[in-house]
């Protein structure tokens, strides 16, 4: 957790605590969902990418617009989700967070890897 910084917007970072949820996770009642066993957790592969996120969120992703994650809309946020496994024995954990963007670092490390991947991939057409 050596980043201070947001990838997306460049402001400052801060230390909290989180669920397994790229998404959700930094969100503080989402503890409370962790604590009472309200989701259950799967890691996740998207845009060649692996993410964690849970129940709810996978099927919120389908609200994604593709162009929050630089593509076309030949993406189809959520129908192109696929389940890589499940998460046992969900814990929470620390990771940094955005205020400005409202995400924690893991998501925002995640859009920004998708991002400059559909940038290369729209350079190199060029």
């Amino acid at each position: 957790m050596s980043e201070s910084n947001c990838p997306i917007c460049y402001g400052p970072l801060e230390a909290r605590e989180v669920t397994p949820c790229f998404d959700c996770g930094a969100d503080p009642a989402e503890l409370n969902h962790l604590a009472e066993g309200r989701h259950k957790y799967a890691a996740v592969s998207v845009l060649h990418s692996s993410i964690v996120l849970c129940d709810f969120c996978q099927v919120d992703f389908t609200s994604y617009d593709p162009e929050f994650f630089g593509q076309g809309r030949g993406f189809r946020p959520g129908k192109d989700v696929v389940f890589v496994r499940d998460v046992l024995d969900p814990q929470p954990t620390k990771d940094k967070y955005c205020p400005k963007c409202g995400r924690r670092l893991a998501f925002l490390r995640f859009l920004a890897a998708v991002r400059q991947r559909q940038r290369n991939e729209g350079e190199s057409r060029s």
